[in-house]
């Protein structure tokens, strides 16, 4: 510790490491980076926030949403309020944006003027390619910061979110392994999916119920055993971007044995969300892949302490209301799932309802997220050197209200809504200063900005 002028700012709580909690201890700020940590008595600063008997964690790392899926751009706007309220200081943005996917660099300058003029949170940027004749731009796209890729086994439209065929993701993951870069799969089967809709449609089959029976987990694991072939075949990493199965992640295990660079991550909703619930929320429950059983839940719980899952995310996809309300027929409604303002009062609970450590989500859900789309050390923990970035969390008995969510009208809803909470957010703070005080946002469109990739390494583990 320095013992020059004194520090910007102290911050003293029960500070969160991804391998120990540091109780009663502090956070010593320098403009808007980590200069101390430490326990017992703060050194002199110009000013000490205390959050006694709260933790201070690291700013989560989001590494999956959808800000622009349904909105476009504008939507960076709210969505990041609702991060900024989730304890959320980075995003990790898909590329499936409304009119135009970030296909090149061009369109990727764009998106990072908005996310500079916009966003509360500072944001990472995903790329992608367009379903043909796309791949020559992948270069570019890695030289212009971002930070992984996405492509798709399926399709939801042939422009913003296209199938891409099996030559071109083969030519696509040659050059994305060039970059070095993470290239994450929406992984489901195309001709499953389209065959077993059409059959449940002309059988009269749309309730709830069926979104997940014509989406079962042959689906994923055959999309998965094909990404995974490919990825050794070329040398890229390649990562589901959701696996609702721990299968997956055991497919993922037995590619790296044999060599290849295998990973996959975990939404939130799979670690708590069973088919009941889809029958009970409607289309408020619909995403992709759709719930399982209660009992696969619970095999995702055995993969995450078994150390399996890469990271959790939250897949938010802030649809407008009207878009995902029932009205008899499942398959005419959006897939995707509100989540980032309840990401972390929903970890913290889930962990301390399975009686495991805090710790655990500060390594899933801020530093292995950073680690693996090359945001550390910039991002993801609290070490000196980082960004200042903080969640404060609170203990008790709380329920989480759709109605506070901190976004446009229409994306105040929640699968979480009137869900018992352990915790919840009582302070956010990015790079230094407080973006969330428990009640409103503080930080202002523009406080948060793009973060281009840190260095272009890739990582698969605790190795």
């Amino acid at each position: 510790m320095s013992d020059a002028a004194p520090f910007d700012r102290v911050i003293r709580g029960d500070i969160v490491l991804s391998d120990r909690v540091l109780r009663d201890g502090y956070v010593a700020i320098r403009g808007e980076t980590i200069a101390a940590i430490g326990e017992g008595a703060i050194p002199p600063a110009k000013d000490v926030v205390d959050f006694s008997g709260k933790y201070v964690m690291p700013g989560l790392v989001d590494g999956h949403m959808h800000t622009s899926s349904s909105r476009g751009w504008p939507g960076i706007k709210g969505a990041s309020m609702s991060a900024a309220a989730g304890g959320v200081t980075t995003c990790v943005d898909m590329p499936y944006d409304v009119p135009r996917p970030v296909t090149d660099a061009s369109i990727l300058a764009e998106k990072i003027e908005v996310v500079n003029s916009l966003s509360h949170v500072d944001m990472a940027l995903y790329g992608t390619i367009r379903k043909e004749g796309g791949v020559d731009a992948i270069a570019g796209l890695a030289e212009a910061g971002v930070c992984s890729f996405k492509l798709s086994t399926y399709e939801y439209d042939p422009v913003r979110f296209p199938r891409i065929d099996h030559p071109t993701m083969v030519a696509a993951f040659r050059e994305i392994a060039k970059t070095n870069l993470m290239v994450g799969i929406h992984n489901e089967d195309q001709e499953i999916v389209v065959r077993m809709t059409a059959e449940a449609k002309a059988a009269g089959h749309t309730s709830p119920i069926w979104h997940c029976r014509t989406r079962p987990p042959l689906c994923e694991t055959m999309a998965d055993l094909e990404i995974f072939e490919i990825g050794l075949e070329t040398g890229a990493h390649v990562h589901i971007a959701h696996s609702s199965l721990a299968r997956g992640f055991d497919i993922a295990e037995v590619f790296r044995r044999m060599g290849g660079k295998a990973s996959g991550e975990a939404c939130i909703q799979y670690l708590c969300m069973t088919e009941e619930d889809i029958i009970r929320l409607e289309g408020f429950g619909k995403c992709n892949p759709p719930f399982r059983t209660a009992d696969e839940v619970t095999r995702m719980w055995d993969a995450f302490a078994a150390g399996k899952i890469a990271y959790v995310s939250t897949d938010h996809a802030p649809w407008p209301k009207d878009r995902k309300t029932y009205t008899g027929d499942i398959f005419t409604v959006g897939a995707g799932l509100t989540g980032m303002q309840s990401f972390a009062p929903l970890m913290f609970t889930l962990l301390t309802e399975r009686s495991l450590p805090v710790t655990l989500m500060a390594k899933y859900c801020a530093e292995r997220p950073a680690k693996f789309h090359g945001l550390f050390p910039k991002k993801g923990a609290i070490r000196i050197g980082a960004d200042a970035d903080f969640v404060v969390m609170e203990t008790g008995d709380f329920t989480f209200d759709a109605r506070e969510i901190q976004d446009d009208e229409d994306a105040r809803w929640s699968p979480y809504d009137g869900r018992r909470m352990s915790a919840r957010v009582a302070s956010t703070w990015l790079r230094g200063a407080c973006i969330w005080d428990g009640k409103t946002v503080l930080a202002k469109p523009g406080a948060g900005q793009f973060v281009p990739r840190q260095h272009n390494g890739t990582y698969l583990g605790d190795e």
